[in-house]
């Protein structure tokens, strides 16, 4: 299968380079040829005039299943978010709930042009198997608590889910181990992981940091910072680790960051809304360390559009430092792309276009009067767009939606589906 996109402003997200016009040529799931008028013969031709192509946005951190409970529980402190509402809808869910719930967030996230995401939950085997029709690409993690003895059954539902699913639907969906956080995870347990992981060659992915009471927690347990504690037991020796939040760390603490393989995955939104706090970007970057982008659930952030998380990450660090000039247009827009790949361990298949990595691209659509005139791409995209300005969305080369009508979801039977059990699920709560 050859695809064309003619006539183009092609955004590479490839550090210093700029737009150019041209077209992009797709062979099978990789980009075949960028940049000059081409002729080729080939079985689709998409025009782009009037639009800007750019590497899908990656969702670094995601509870997809969630979408189910958004706009269920806003305005509420954590606590009570958490447990009167959060942990009593979530017992509810079905692993057929769990599927569509899935499928709920795909379906937002192709139509505002996200095209890979890293998700912990629950029943993985639905969420991948929703990934796998879908079409989108995914780092799967079963999120592993260990507050209670289960007999080994998290676990091993975390290594079935590593065999059954790491490199399938045509190397679309990757794994990672997921031990959930420094608070639900003893140093037994945190070194049983380690050791798994290093064995088989998995990154992992964990929360840290997310409130002030787990920092508060951890240091009454452990006379320790929750960061310290994980350096440690090991996380960040060998092993490639995707850390979500890191909202509360201390100069020490980014200062064990320093080298480690992987990063972290910053909500902007989601800590916003939850009152969480504001996550020092602009120094973890300063020191070298790899920050990308994630929305959390839509159950906290209540939207999942990378765009939105685009503009709260740049605003909220100018603002924190007091310096316009923090975090500009183009490093965030690479944080989205580039950074987020990064943390997902697939930077050398997708998060910038070029030739001979996987054709996962966007399309957004600049002829909307919030979208002219324009003097800077990278501005506008930042500071403008929103997930309604994307036409197209393409993952390993395939359409999965075009002038915004998605393919490979069937929208109409979505929503008949998600109505009626998230009736079900909040009912009484």
């Amino acid at each position: 299968m050859k695809t064309l996109i003619k006539n183009v402003t092609i955004l590479t997200m490839i550090d210093d380079d700029q737009p150019i016009t041209g077209d992009i040529l797709i062979e099978g799931d990789k980009i075949k040829q960028l940049g000059t008028q081409m002729t080729d013969q080939v079985d689709e031709v998409i025009q782009g005039e009037g639009m800007i192509a750019m590497p899908g946005l990656i969702n670094a951190h995601q509870h997809t299943p969630m979408s189910l409970l958004k706009g269920f529980s806003d305005d509420l402190k954590l606590m009570d978010w958490l447990e009167k509402k959060m942990l009593p809808a979530e017992a509810r869910m079905t692993p057929e709930d769990i599927y569509w719930g899935a499928k709920l967030s795909m379906a937002e996230m192709i139509k505002s042009g996200t095209t890979a995401f890293a998700d912990m939950y629950i029943h993985m085997n639905e969420i991948a198997s929703a990934v796998q029709e879908v079409g989108m690409r995914a780092s799967l993690t079963r999120g592993l608590v260990f507050l209670q003895d289960d007999g080994g059954r998290r676990l091993t539902e975390a290594l079935e889910l590593v065999e059954r699913w790491n490199g399938k639907a045509e190397g679309r969906i990757s794994t990672m181990l997921g031990p959930h956080a420094p608070y639900t995870c003893p140093p037994e347990a945190l070194r049983e992981i380690v050791s798994i992981a290093e064995e088989l060659n998995l990154p992992i992915h964990i929360h840290l940091a997310e409130t002030k009471e787990e920092v508060t927690k951890i240091q009454e347990k452990y006379n320790q910072t929750p960061t310290e504690y994980l350096y440690n037991e090991g996380l960040f020796e060998r092993l490639h680790v995707l850390l979500a939040h890191s909202v509360h760390l201390n100069r020490r603490d980014i200062r064990f960051l320093k080298g480690m393989r992987g990063g972290v995955a910053h909500n902007p939104v989601s800590n916003s809304k939850l009152g969480c706090g504001i996550t020092p970007v602009f120094e973890m970057i300063n020191q070298g360390i790899t920050v990308g982008l994630g929305t959390d659930g839509a159950g906290s952030a209540t939207t999942i559009d990378m765009f939105e998380e685009i503009k709260a990450a740049t605003w909220l660090q100018k603002l924190d430092y007091g310096n316009p000039t923090v975090l500009p247009a183009g490093q965030v827009l690479r944080m989205a792309t580039k950074g987020s790949a990064k943390l997902l361990n697939i930077d050398h298949e997708v998060g910038t276009l070029e030739v001979g990595k996987r054709a996962d691209i966007i399309l957004i659509d600049m002829n909307k009067p919030h979208l002219q005139p324009i003097h800077n791409v990278e501005s506008l995209l930042a500071y403008s767009v929103n997930g309604a300005d994307v036409n197209t969305t393409i993952v390993n080369g395939k359409v999965l939606m075009k002038n915004r009508k998605l393919i490979t979801i069937d929208e109409d039977e979505l929503l008949k589906q998600v109505t009626v059990r998230a009736k079900r699920i909040v009912e009484g709560i």
